[in-house]
């Protein structure tokens, strides 16, 4: 083992054992399942926003968004326009109501028991619904991350994809199981802090390494002069249509639909606290989205080989790579920078397996199955869960050739469009009754499916043959059939009004 990935190593060690001890300090104030799902509601503002923020963006942020920006241009940035708006109203417009409402609808613990709360699901069929499409669908965003995890430590240190991914798995399954959503946000911390340094320091230095010619780096690796590369409207040299970039900025819907990212509005301990993690949040993704969309370019002028189309995504690694070769100090550091690539896989799978285990636990097993089961019992089919979704995940992230973007599109289109509609509505239309939200959940959730992965447009899926993101269609095909199933079935009972009502007035104890 050479010097140079030894001092790597040494960095990746440091840091896996800081989150693996994070994890054993918060089993230790993990006490009940309030503890476990929500950390109490306790989050202080920067907790809050930097672990919903670090949680939301995953390795597609340091590997997809930089790859695909590298390989097409800058018209691939529309994604990242749509999700910096998608963020500011989800944070402005949600976050507060939503707390709000979760505590008054019996202080609910998960997206999916704030649902049946908030419509007297006294079946439980609702609550049964939205479970089993949080399980399907952050199965895949979750393989999604370790994907990235594999790849990266595939690239970095050469190890085999498959031996890679298992380590990646292995240890956000540790902190994840030991400490539950206390280590999870107090990790992602951490993780959005380290991440956000990455993205703002290695493209500094790397576009002051280029020095005055810009222009020539770009032409030495396949930019021509006056080429269609940096404009917003072209992509791959052909012009980015108008579909193509309204379903880019579809992207931007999902929010308010992503339980990991909900669930910390959820877990904020004031509204004061509240209103300042707005503000850090915001600032947060404004920043790391523009300076992942500057790796992609200044990655272009910068490495001296053009990366295979398979390796775009792994710009920002090689660039990391390079800066950073040489010393042993030099490296350490380079090796640190690549942990905030590991920082926001983690942040984003550790979310996804506490959202998917209190889901099974919280909803299914305890407010389904077992009504009297205890705490130390949901605890633990909770962290059993976590183990059976990690392995799932792993084998769906099985295939090294799969897209970290394309799983990535899938997943979040489908909980965008099954939960956003609803979440909309259940918070500020009163009128919203529970046939309607079971119709929305299940059009939202079925139409990504049909759209995405059924071949019935002449043999390709109606994404291949349109190119429209099934979440820009999702969205309104869902909040449609939530609208006019309200308005045709039965008004809510009184008792869901005056809830409504009580909301509108809250006025949070000091």
């Amino acid at each position: 083992m050479s010097g140079s990935t030894i001092a790597i190593l040494v960095a990746f060690i440091c840091y896996l054992c800081l989150m693996i001890a994070i994890g054993i300090l918060s089993m230790k104030k993990t006490k009940s399942t309030e503890d476990y799902f929500l950390g109490g509601r306790g989050l202080n503002s920067w907790v809050a926003a930097l672990s919903a923020q670090a949680s939301d963006m995953s390795g597609w942020l340091l590997m997809g968004l930089p790859g695909s920006i590298y390989a097409a241009g800058t018209g691939k940035a529309w994604i990242a326009i749509g999700l910096f708006i998608g963020t500011v109203l989800n944070w402005l417009l949600i976050s507060k109501r939503l707390r709000r409402y979760t505590i008054v609808a019996n202080n609910s613990l998960t997206l999916p028991e704030f649902f049946q709360n908030r419509f007297r699901d006294r079946k439980k069929i609702l609550l049964g619904i939205s479970s089993a499409v949080i399980v399907i669908f952050f199965l895949v965003y979750t393989a999604s991350a370790l994907a990235s995890g594999g790849k990266l430590f595939h690239t970095v240190f050469g190890v085999d994809y498959h031996i890679a991914l298992l380590i990646g798995a292995a240890v956000i399954l540790v902190y994840t199981f030991l400490g539950g959503f206390l280590a999870v946000c107090t990790t992602d911390f951490i993780q959005g802090t380290l991440m956000l340094i990455g993205l703002l320091v290695v493209p500094i230095i790397a576009y002051a390494l280029v020095g005055n010619d810009f222009s020539g780096a770009l032409l030495a690796n396949g930019v021509a002069p006056g080429s269609d590369y940096m404009s917003l409207f072209y992509v791959n040299g052909e012009p980015y249509t108008f579909t193509q970039i309204i379903s880019d900025l579809a992207w931007g819907l999902g929010y308010c639909g992503m339980p990991h990212i909900l669930v910390r509005f959820m877990a904020v301990k004031s509204e004061k606290e509240l209103k300042k993690s707005s503000a850090i949040a915001i600032i947060w993704v404004a920043i790391s989205l523009f300076a992942a969309c500057a790796i992609g370019v200044i990655g272009r002028a910068y490495l001296s080989t053009v990366l295979a189309d398979s390796a775009t995504e792994t710009v920002f690694i090689s660039m990391i790579q390079k800066i950073f070769s040489n010393g042993f100090v030099m490296i350490f550091i380079g090796g640190i920078f690549l942990c905030g690539i590991l920082a926001a896989i983690m942040s984003t799978a550790d979310s996804q397996l506490l959202v998917c285990a209190s889901s099974v636990s919280k909803d299914i097993y305890k407010n389904i199955l077992k009504p009297d089961a205890d705490d130390k019992k949901v605890l633990n089919i909770s962290r059993i869960t976590v183990i059976v979704v990690a392995v799932l995940a792993f084998l769906i992230a099985w295939n090294p050739d799969s897209s970290i973007m394309d799983l990535v599109s899938d997943a979040w289109a489908g909980l965008g469009s099954a939960f956003g509609p609803l979440v909309v509505c259940s918070l500020f239309w009163k009128r919203t009754n529970l046939p309607g939200a079971v119709s929305g959940i299940v059009s939202g959730g079925l139409f990504v499916i049909i759209w995405d992965y059924l071949p019935i447009a002449g043999g390709q899926t109606p994404y291949a043959a349109t190119g429209i993101y099934s979440l820009l269609l999702g969205f309104f095909v869902s909040l449609l059939c939530i609208i006019v199933v309200s308005l045709t079935t039965k008004a809510p009972e009184q008792e869901i009004l005056t809830e409504f009502e009580l909301v509108n007035n809250y006025t949070e104890k000091e």
